[in-house]
Protein backbone atom coordinates (compact mmCIF):
# COMPACT_ATOMS: atom_id res chain seq x y z
CA UNK A 1 0.00 0.00 0.00
CA UNK A 2 3.02 2.17 0.15
CA UNK A 3 3.09 3.05 -3.55
CA UNK A 4 -1.07 4.11 -3.70
CA UNK A 5 -0.24 5.77 -0.15
CA UNK A 6 2.80 8.15 -2.15
CA UNK A 7 -0.03 8.63 -5.13
CA UNK A 8 -2.90 9.84 -2.88
CA UNK A 9 -0.87 12.07 -0.82
CA UNK A 10 0.80 13.60 -4.74
CA UNK A 11 -2.68 13.83 -5.60
CA UNK A 12 -4.06 15.97 -2.91
CA UNK A 13 -0.57 18.04 -3.00
CA UNK A 14 -1.19 18.86 -6.65
CA UNK A 15 -5.25 19.72 -5.88
CA UNK A 16 -4.26 21.93 -2.51
CA UNK A 17 -1.19 23.21 -3.81
CA UNK A 18 0.53 22.48 -0.37
CA UNK A 19 2.19 20.17 1.16
CA UNK A 20 0.97 21.37 4.43
CA UNK A 21 -2.62 21.83 3.54
CA UNK A 22 -2.63 18.23 1.91
CA UNK A 23 -0.78 16.91 4.82
CA UNK A 24 -3.47 18.15 7.22
CA UNK A 25 -6.44 16.83 4.77
CA UNK A 26 -4.69 13.39 4.94
CA UNK A 27 -3.86 13.47 8.89
CA UNK A 28 -0.16 13.13 8.47
CA UNK A 29 2.55 15.10 9.64
CA UNK A 30 4.18 17.54 6.60
CA UNK A 31 7.64 15.34 7.37
CA UNK A 32 5.48 12.56 6.20
CA UNK A 33 3.94 14.36 3.24
CA UNK A 34 7.46 15.64 2.01
CA UNK A 35 8.85 12.09 2.18
CA UNK A 36 6.00 10.67 0.24
CA UNK A 37 6.24 13.00 -2.86
CA UNK A 38 10.30 12.68 -2.27
CA UNK A 39 10.06 8.42 -2.65
CA UNK A 40 7.44 9.29 -5.42
CA UNK A 41 9.98 10.97 -7.20
CA UNK A 42 12.51 8.74 -6.73
CA UNK A 43 10.98 5.82 -7.88
CA UNK A 44 9.58 7.69 -10.94
CA UNK A 45 12.98 9.09 -11.93
CA UNK A 46 11.57 12.98 -12.35
CA UNK A 47 10.56 16.12 -10.12
CA UNK A 48 6.37 16.15 -10.04
CA UNK A 49 6.64 19.84 -8.16
CA UNK A 50 8.88 22.56 -7.91
CA UNK A 51 9.46 24.24 -4.98
CA UNK A 52 10.31 27.44 -4.13
CA UNK A 53 10.42 28.72 0.33
CA UNK A 54 7.02 30.51 -0.71
CA UNK A 55 5.39 28.62 -3.85
CA UNK A 56 4.74 24.67 -4.83
CA UNK A 57 4.06 23.96 -8.58
CA UNK A 58 3.56 21.40 -10.57
CA UNK A 59 6.12 20.39 -13.24
CA UNK A 60 5.66 19.17 -16.66
CA UNK A 61 5.85 16.07 -15.61
CA UNK A 62 3.52 16.36 -12.32
CA UNK A 63 0.89 17.48 -14.66
CA UNK A 64 0.52 14.52 -16.54
CA UNK A 65 1.54 12.12 -13.84
CA UNK A 66 -1.70 14.00 -12.31
CA UNK A 67 -4.73 12.65 -15.11
CA UNK A 68 -3.09 9.04 -14.67
CA UNK A 69 -2.97 9.22 -10.74
CA UNK A 70 -6.43 10.28 -10.40
CA UNK A 71 -7.59 7.43 -12.85
CA UNK A 72 -5.46 4.97 -10.50
CA UNK A 73 -7.19 5.85 -7.44
CA UNK A 74 -10.61 6.03 -9.14
CA UNK A 75 -9.94 2.38 -10.21
CA UNK A 76 -9.09 1.43 -6.94
CA UNK A 77 -12.22 3.31 -5.21
CA UNK A 78 -14.64 1.29 -7.44
CA UNK A 79 -12.75 -1.91 -6.91
CA UNK A 80 -13.03 -1.33 -3.01
CA UNK A 81 -16.61 -0.82 -3.84
CA UNK A 82 -17.70 -3.62 -5.84
CA UNK A 83 -15.74 -6.04 -3.32
CA UNK A 84 -18.11 -3.80 -0.23
CA UNK A 85 -20.74 -4.89 -2.61
CA UNK A 86 -20.56 -8.52 -2.29
CA UNK A 87 -19.19 -8.84 1.37
CA UNK A 88 -22.08 -6.63 3.25
CA UNK A 89 -19.23 -4.41 5.27
CA UNK A 90 -18.87 -0.85 4.52
CA UNK A 91 -15.89 0.34 5.36
CA UNK A 92 -13.63 3.42 5.26
CA UNK A 93 -13.60 6.84 5.71
CA UNK A 94 -16.23 9.61 4.81
CA UNK A 95 -15.64 13.54 4.34
CA UNK A 96 -18.93 14.85 4.42
CA UNK A 97 -19.57 18.83 4.45
CA UNK A 98 -22.31 20.89 5.78
CA UNK A 99 -23.45 24.69 6.79
CA UNK A 100 -23.13 25.61 10.33
CA UNK A 101 -26.67 25.58 11.02
CA UNK A 102 -27.88 22.70 9.56
CA UNK A 103 -24.78 20.63 10.44
CA UNK A 104 -25.33 21.46 13.63
CA UNK A 105 -28.91 20.68 14.39
CA UNK A 106 -29.58 18.32 11.01
CA UNK A 107 -26.46 16.10 10.51
CA UNK A 108 -24.55 15.81 13.92
CA UNK A 109 -27.25 14.59 16.12
CA UNK A 110 -27.78 11.56 13.40
CA UNK A 111 -23.76 10.46 13.22
CA UNK A 112 -24.02 8.04 16.14
CA UNK A 113 -26.93 6.54 15.33
CA UNK A 114 -24.99 5.47 11.72
CA UNK A 115 -21.72 4.84 12.79
CA UNK A 116 -23.56 2.23 15.80
CA UNK A 117 -24.72 0.54 12.56
CA UNK A 118 -21.43 0.81 10.73
CA UNK A 119 -18.88 -0.06 13.27
CA UNK A 120 -15.87 0.16 9.98
CA UNK A 121 -16.89 3.46 8.96
CA UNK A 122 -15.47 7.00 9.84
CA UNK A 123 -16.81 9.70 9.45
CA UNK A 124 -14.84 13.56 9.43
CA UNK A 125 -17.40 16.01 9.14
CA UNK A 126 -16.72 20.17 7.87
CA UNK A 127 -19.01 22.63 9.14
CA UNK A 128 -18.83 25.93 6.81
CA UNK A 129 -21.70 28.37 5.42
CA UNK A 130 -18.91 29.29 2.87
CA UNK A 131 -19.29 27.50 -0.83
CA UNK A 132 -17.15 24.07 -0.57
CA UNK A 133 -15.59 22.14 -3.33
CA UNK A 134 -15.91 18.33 -3.56
CA UNK A 135 -13.12 17.70 -5.68
CA UNK A 136 -10.24 20.16 -4.18
CA UNK A 137 -11.51 19.37 -0.40
CA UNK A 138 -11.34 15.84 -1.32
CA UNK A 139 -15.05 15.34 0.11
CA UNK A 140 -17.72 12.47 -0.65
CA UNK A 141 -21.08 14.46 -0.23
CA UNK A 142 -21.73 17.77 0.83
CA UNK A 143 -25.27 18.91 2.60
CA UNK A 144 -26.19 22.86 1.16
CA UNK A 145 -29.07 25.16 0.92
CA UNK A 146 -29.92 26.87 -2.32
CA UNK A 147 -29.13 26.14 -5.84
CA UNK A 148 -25.74 24.44 -6.72
CA UNK A 149 -23.25 26.45 -9.23
CA UNK A 150 -21.33 23.43 -10.41
CA UNK A 151 -23.81 21.82 -13.09
CA UNK A 152 -21.37 18.57 -13.50
CA UNK A 153 -22.09 17.44 -9.74
CA UNK A 154 -25.02 15.01 -9.12
CA UNK A 155 -27.66 16.39 -6.65
CA UNK A 156 -30.03 14.51 -4.45
CA UNK A 157 -32.37 16.83 -2.47
CA UNK A 158 -33.46 16.89 0.92
CA UNK A 159 -36.37 19.11 1.76
CA UNK A 160 -37.66 22.60 1.05
CA UNK A 161 -36.86 24.66 3.61
CA UNK A 162 -39.62 27.55 5.11
CA UNK A 163 -37.36 30.21 5.92
CA UNK A 164 -38.26 33.26 8.50
CA UNK A 165 -37.34 37.10 9.07
CA UNK A 166 -37.21 37.58 12.80
CA UNK A 167 -35.92 39.86 15.51
CA UNK A 168 -36.48 39.94 19.03
CA UNK A 169 -39.29 41.64 20.79
CA UNK A 170 -36.90 44.39 21.85
CA UNK A 171 -35.99 45.27 18.61
CA UNK A 172 -39.60 45.70 16.69
CA UNK A 173 -40.59 47.76 20.59
CA UNK A 174 -37.65 50.04 19.47
CA UNK A 175 -38.20 49.71 15.12
CA UNK A 176 -41.23 48.78 14.79
CA UNK A 177 -42.49 45.57 12.58
CA UNK A 178 -41.77 46.30 8.98
CA UNK A 179 -44.79 44.88 7.03
CA UNK A 180 -42.64 44.29 3.15
CA UNK A 181 -39.83 44.37 1.66
CA UNK A 182 -39.91 47.64 1.23
CA UNK A 183 -40.01 49.01 4.51
CA UNK A 184 -37.18 46.93 5.00
CA UNK A 185 -34.94 48.61 2.47
CA UNK A 186 -36.65 52.04 3.00
CA UNK A 187 -36.52 52.08 6.90
CA UNK A 188 -33.40 51.96 7.84
CA UNK A 189 -33.82 48.61 9.33
CA UNK A 190 -30.51 46.65 10.68
CA UNK A 191 -30.73 43.38 8.18
CA UNK A 192 -28.27 40.67 9.49
CA UNK A 193 -26.13 39.31 6.74
CA UNK A 194 -24.32 36.12 6.18
CA UNK A 195 -21.41 36.96 4.26
CA UNK A 196 -18.12 35.34 3.50
CA UNK A 197 -15.52 35.70 0.90
CA UNK A 198 -16.30 34.55 -2.87
CA UNK A 199 -19.72 35.02 -1.54
CA UNK A 200 -22.52 36.04 -4.81
CA UNK A 201 -25.95 36.46 -2.95
CA UNK A 202 -26.26 39.83 -1.10
CA UNK A 203 -29.81 40.34 -1.73
CA UNK A 204 -32.59 38.67 0.07
CA UNK A 205 -34.89 36.82 -1.50
CA UNK A 206 -38.75 37.97 -0.30
CA UNK A 207 -42.56 37.19 -1.48
CA UNK A 208 -44.31 40.76 -3.02
CA UNK A 209 -47.38 41.75 -4.35
CA UNK A 210 -45.64 41.22 -7.63
CA UNK A 211 -44.16 37.77 -6.84
CA UNK A 212 -40.77 36.83 -5.66
CA UNK A 213 -38.80 39.58 -5.70
CA UNK A 214 -34.51 40.36 -4.82
CA UNK A 215 -34.60 43.36 -1.97
CA UNK A 216 -30.83 44.99 -1.93
CA UNK A 217 -31.40 45.40 2.60
CA UNK A 218 -28.41 46.70 3.89
CA UNK A 219 -27.07 46.64 7.89
CA UNK A 220 -24.08 47.09 9.91
CA UNK A 221 -23.75 43.18 11.15
CA UNK A 222 -21.84 40.74 8.81
CA UNK A 223 -20.93 37.59 9.60
CA UNK A 224 -19.96 33.78 7.82
CA UNK A 225 -21.48 32.30 10.81
CA UNK A 226 -25.34 32.12 11.13
CA UNK A 227 -25.49 31.22 14.32
CA UNK A 228 -24.00 34.77 15.25
CA UNK A 229 -26.53 36.36 13.09
CA UNK A 230 -28.75 34.28 15.19
CA UNK A 231 -27.37 35.49 18.39
CA UNK A 232 -26.96 39.13 17.70
CA UNK A 233 -30.98 38.72 16.60
CA UNK A 234 -31.47 37.25 19.97
CA UNK A 235 -29.90 40.38 21.82
CA UNK A 236 -32.01 42.96 19.85
CA UNK A 237 -29.05 44.00 17.41
CA UNK A 238 -31.29 43.65 14.08
CA UNK A 239 -33.45 41.15 11.58
CA UNK A 240 -32.65 38.04 10.11
CA UNK A 241 -33.62 35.78 7.67
CA UNK A 242 -33.14 32.24 8.96
CA UNK A 243 -34.64 28.50 7.53
CA UNK A 244 -37.20 28.04 10.42
CA UNK A 245 -35.56 24.99 11.64
CA UNK A 246 -33.03 26.92 13.06
CA UNK A 247 -34.46 29.53 15.24
CA UNK A 248 -38.07 26.99 15.63
CA UNK A 249 -37.04 26.86 19.80
CA UNK A 250 -36.51 30.90 19.99
CA UNK A 251 -39.67 31.00 17.85
CA UNK A 252 -41.84 28.80 20.14
CA UNK A 253 -40.45 30.85 23.37
CA UNK A 254 -41.03 34.00 22.16
CA UNK A 255 -37.77 35.09 22.00
CA UNK A 256 -37.79 35.93 18.70
CA UNK A 257 -40.94 37.20 17.01
CA UNK A 258 -41.16 37.39 12.80
CA UNK A 259 -41.40 40.40 11.31
CA UNK A 260 -42.46 42.07 7.47
CA UNK A 261 -45.35 39.70 7.72
CA UNK A 262 -46.26 40.62 4.18
CA UNK A 263 -42.47 39.63 2.89
CA UNK A 264 -41.99 36.06 3.68
CA UNK A 265 -38.73 34.65 2.60
CA UNK A 266 -39.11 32.32 -0.66
CA UNK A 267 -38.05 28.74 0.61
CA UNK A 268 -34.36 27.35 0.56
CA UNK A 269 -33.85 23.81 -1.10
CA UNK A 270 -31.80 21.88 0.78
CA UNK A 271 -29.89 19.07 -0.85
CA UNK A 272 -26.75 16.84 -0.79
CA UNK A 273 -24.08 17.52 -3.44
CA UNK A 274 -21.71 14.30 -4.99
CA UNK A 275 -20.32 12.84 -7.66
CA UNK A 276 -21.15 9.85 -9.87
CA UNK A 277 -18.18 7.93 -8.87
CA UNK A 278 -18.76 8.76 -5.16
CA UNK A 279 -22.25 7.40 -5.27
CA UNK A 280 -21.14 3.81 -6.56
CA UNK A 281 -19.18 3.68 -2.54
CA UNK A 282 -21.43 1.47 -0.66
CA UNK A 283 -21.02 3.82 2.62
CA UNK A 284 -21.32 6.99 0.76
CA UNK A 285 -24.88 5.56 -0.65
CA UNK A 286 -25.85 4.59 2.81
CA UNK A 287 -25.05 7.77 4.55
CA UNK A 288 -27.02 9.83 1.87
CA UNK A 289 -29.85 7.55 2.19
CA UNK A 290 -29.89 7.35 6.16
CA UNK A 291 -29.20 11.08 6.45
CA UNK A 292 -31.43 12.63 3.88
CA UNK A 293 -34.55 10.68 5.66
CA UNK A 294 -34.00 11.90 8.62
CA UNK A 295 -33.06 15.59 8.03
CA UNK A 296 -36.27 16.04 5.91
CA UNK A 297 -38.24 14.66 9.10
CA UNK A 298 -36.19 16.87 11.31
CA UNK A 299 -37.18 19.60 9.04
CA UNK A 300 -40.80 18.95 9.20
CA UNK A 301 -40.74 18.40 12.61
CA UNK A 302 -38.94 22.05 13.75
CA UNK A 303 -41.68 23.80 11.04
CA UNK A 304 -44.75 22.17 12.63
CA UNK A 305 -43.81 23.06 15.88
CA UNK A 306 -43.87 26.65 15.15
CA UNK A 307 -46.88 26.51 12.30
CA UNK A 308 -49.66 28.39 14.31
CA UNK A 309 -47.54 31.19 15.17
CA UNK A 310 -46.20 31.59 11.77
CA UNK A 311 -49.33 31.40 10.37
CA UNK A 312 -51.14 33.81 12.61
CA UNK A 313 -47.82 35.87 11.83
CA UNK A 314 -49.04 36.19 7.92
CA UNK A 315 -52.98 36.03 8.41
Amino acid sequence: MSYLDNIRTFVRVYELGSMSAAGRDLRISPAVTSARISQLEDYLGVRLFQRTTRNLTATEQGRAFYSGAVSVLEAVDQAEAQVMHLTDTPRGTLFVAAPLGAGRRLVAPEVPEFLAQYPEINLRMRLSDRTVDLTTEGLDLAFFLGQPEDSNLRMRKVADCRRVLCAAPQYVARHGNPQSGADLVKGGHNCLNLRYPGASEFQWMLNSPEGPKRFAVSGRYECDDGDVLTDWALAGEGIALKPVFEVAAHLAAKRLVPVAQQAAPVPVQMACLYTHRRHQDPKTRLFMDFMTQRMAASVHAAEASVADSLSAATD
